[in-house]
């Protein structure tokens, strides 16, 4: 056994998390591994801003005024493909040195901003309006804190490294930081201009206007020193970087509609997508969210994926491909790894390198594994690439192993978790906060513990295994990974069925004692499709109850159980991914009416946030005029909050792509409330293509189908 801990490492202290200054109002943009989150004014004034580099802040502070005031601010906003950040101001009265103080609303000021090669992109633009010369002046206040990711989020660190003097030149300044580590990070402000004043915290400007005319100064931040700013190598870098993004977001089929909203929630969903998307050497790879998760998580690009894998594979493919490359090899308690297991999440910083958090690269999630197998089985039937699957077929052979593996130690043949050390996680499905698995009465319950959800992943897994052996000819191999499908099925009927509720229990215990806790956990049984019909219906109707349904979305524990709390992170708040994945669940069922109305509300709730979901929002029931309650230390943007639209159309439509045969299956489509067109141009199916329009005539919903290339199937029932 090789634990691979520092010998040094004890559990890591944590405080209260600084929380971002009112999630919604703050903008984020990103490029790799590097990602910005300011304020509307385009500020970085504390708390989770920064610009961040491999989870380091590099840029902790960052705040313009005109004569030592904050500017009035008219508007700040993201471009629609998410590469810029633009902020519009005006000056607020200025006391000249020897004479009259300027008046208020003569100077305009536009703040640009990108991102591009891991590199931060600024243009301040001053325009004055007024009929008279003025002279302006303008400072900016920084700092460079090289804080971790984990201290932002509220860890104590008993020590850390050193800081040097800032090194002033005469347009640059430049921060290092040496860490524990022995890593020296660095952080390079530069400006074009010849700053009145530059210190290691503030540069001042002394800015003469003529009347009607234009003044622009082009700042760059980087982790390293580059050639000096200019206009020249702004707008050269922005036309790359828009170029990127306009490539990240022609993946796949295009989906539009009649309703100019509706498309708006599309557009800012796959926006969103592009820019969370990370080339990897292995392919594309959605990282989770921003601020806290902007890097490479397995449960949550797992289920991006499969969001969006009827019209986009090729993501799925990146994924695959990453989480194969890096599967555990070895056994560590520290990292909670075993051969064969998926990662839960990688992380690149000074904590991370030293051992004093267990994420550098960290194996604990119970349901990444199944998920793994689940997905590689998803996308051969959606794709019939058998040539990707025997690249794969390895690492699916050892991550089924340790499922196996896994089941065996259980007496019930269940997926169970226990954490292998204090530092990692206490609960290791999705809901992975210290609260969210526990009995009837509120008490936590021992370990190992066995999630409902975590065995429909593993029913998934079984059932893929069997289908991809019968594909490569292996009929002994494929029955036997028939059985235990069923066996595990027969398991989690008798067991975790609460017949007083109509409902699935949350999870055993580690007495196999059910934690008879009604929670949105086994809609994802109906989306692996486990349950048997009749149970199936009943969850379904509690799903869509007022106890779950809160009109904005599904909660995640019923409004009636011990612990719930609508401003909690997983009892009883809304996630966009868990209602989605849910709702395609009701549709596999046959509940038509229950996906529309949900589609409904998550449109309706998207509107509400400038048509970008966040990774959750509480769970309180909706009041007429009022909007959703925002949560607030909630990622925006969130991979799968992001991708949760698409599962919903999946749902809608009733929409399968078998491209193993060439063939669509499509079951009683429905159109979203208010949506009477959608079309869906150029769905890859094998080697063709084929282009979709679903129609509303009277009560039901016409389709349309145009094969390119291949003759393909349209099948309906």
């Amino acid at each position: 056994m090789n634990d691979l801990a520092p010998s040094h490492t004890t559990p890591v202290e944590w405080g209260e998390i600084e929380e971002p200054r009112v999630p919604q109002r703050l903008f984020a943009l990103k490029d790799r591994d590097t990602f910005l989150v300011c304020d509307s004014h385009g500020d970085i004034a504390g708390a989770a801003d920064g610009l961040f580099q491999d989870d380091t802040r590099i840029l902790s502070r960052w705040e313009l005024t005109l004569g030592e005031r904050t500017p009035t601010l008219l508007s700040g906003a993201l471009s629609q493909d998410n590469v810029y950040f633009t902020s519009h101001g005006l000056n607020r009265a200025i006391p000249a040195p020897a004479g009259p103080v300027m008046p208020p609303g003569i100077v305009h000021l536009e703040r640009k901003r990108f991102l591009w090669e891991e590199r931060l992109y600024k243009r301040l633009r001053l325009t004055n309006y007024a009929t008279e010369a003025i002279e302006l002046p303008l400072v900016f206040s920084f700092a460079a804190d090289f804080r971790d990711m984990f201290e932002v989020r509220g860890a104590i660190r008993r020590r850390r490294g050193i800081a040097d003097p800032p090194d002033v030149g005469p347009r640059t300044v430049c921060f290092r930081y040496e860490g524990l580590d022995q890593v020296t990070r660095s952080s390079v402000i530069a400006f074009s201009d010849t700053p009145a004043a530059l210190t290691g915290q503030q540069a001042e400007f002394r800015v003469r206007l003529e009347p009607d005319a234009c003044w622009e100064l082009y700042i760059e931040v980087g982790a390293t020193g580059a050639a000096p700013p200019s206009r020249a190598r702004f707008r050269a870098a922005a036309a790359r970087a828009r170029f990127a993004m306009r490539a990240r977001q022609r993946k796949g089929a295009r989906i539009t509609t009649n309703g100019r909203l509706f498309n708006g929630w599309i557009d800012k969903s796959r926006a969103d997508l592009a820019l969370l998307t990370t080339p990897m050497e292995t392919g594309p790879y959605p990282y989770a969210g921003i601020p806290w998760f902007s890097t490479a998580f397995g449960r949550d690009a797992i289920v991006t994926a499969w969001q969006l894998l009827w019209f986009e594979p090729s993501l799925a493919k990146g994924v695959l491909n990453y989480l194969a490359a890096h599967q555990a090899t070895e056994t560590s308690a520290f990292r909670d790894s075993e051969p064969g297991k998926i990662m839960h999440e990688t992380r690149r910083g000074e904590m991370a390198a030293l051992g004093e958090v267990p994420f550098g690269r960290y194996y604990g999630g119970v349901d990444t594994t199944p998920l793994f197998v689940a997905l590689a089985g998803a996308y051969a039937q959606r794709t019939g690439d058998d040539a990707q699957l025997d690249r794969w077929w390895p690492a699916l052979e050892r991550a089924a192993g340790w499922i196996t593996m896994t089941a065996d130690r259980h007496p019930l043949g269940l997926i169970a978790y226990a954490r292998g050390m204090d530092g990692g996680l206490s609960n290791q499905g999705w809901k992975d906060s210290g609260d969210s698995i526990f009995h009837a009465d509120g008490r936590l319950p021992s370990g190992p513990v066995a999630l409902v959800e975590v065995q429909g992943y593993a029913f998934a897994a079984y059932r893929a295994m069997a289908a991809l052996c019968a594909r490569r000819g292996e009929a002994e191999a494929a029955e036997s990974w028939s059985a235990r499908a069923s066996a595990l099925r027969a398991v989690v009927e008798d067991r975790f069925w609460m017949p007083q509720e109509q409902f699935y229990g949350i999870a055993l215990d580690g007495r196999n004692d059910l934690c008879q806790v009604v929670a949105s956990n086994p809609g994802h049984l109906l989306f692996t499709g486990l349950p048997r019909a009749d149970r199936a219906e009943a969850v379904a109707r509690r799903l869509m109850s007022a106890d779950f349904f809160s009109g904005w979305g599904l909660r995640t524990l019923a409004n009636d159980q011990a612990r719930f709390n609508p401003m909690s992170y997983h009892n009883g708040s809304v996630w966009p991914h868990d209602t989605a994945l849910s709702t395609l669940g009701l549709s596999y069922y046959g509940e038509r009416r229950g996906v529309v109305k949900v589609t409904a509300a998550m449109f309706e709730a998207a509107m509400r946030f400038d048509m970008r979901l966040p990774e959750l929002w509480c769970g309180f029931p909706r009041a007429a005029g009022e909007p959703p309650v925002a949560y607030p230390v909630a990622c925006l943007p969130q991979a799968w909050a992001a991708g949760s639209v698409f599962m919903l159309l999946q749902a809608c439509l009733g929409l399968q792509v078998l491209g193993d045969c060439g063939e669509v299956e499509i079951r009683d489509p429905q159109l979203p409330l208010g949506i009477d067109r959608l079309g869906v141009e150029g769905l890859q199916v094998g080697d063709g293509a084929i282009d979709l329009v679903f129609e509303r005539q009277g009560a039901r919903v016409a389709v349309h189908s145009n094969s390119r290339g291949p003759r393909l199937r349209v099948r309906y029932s």
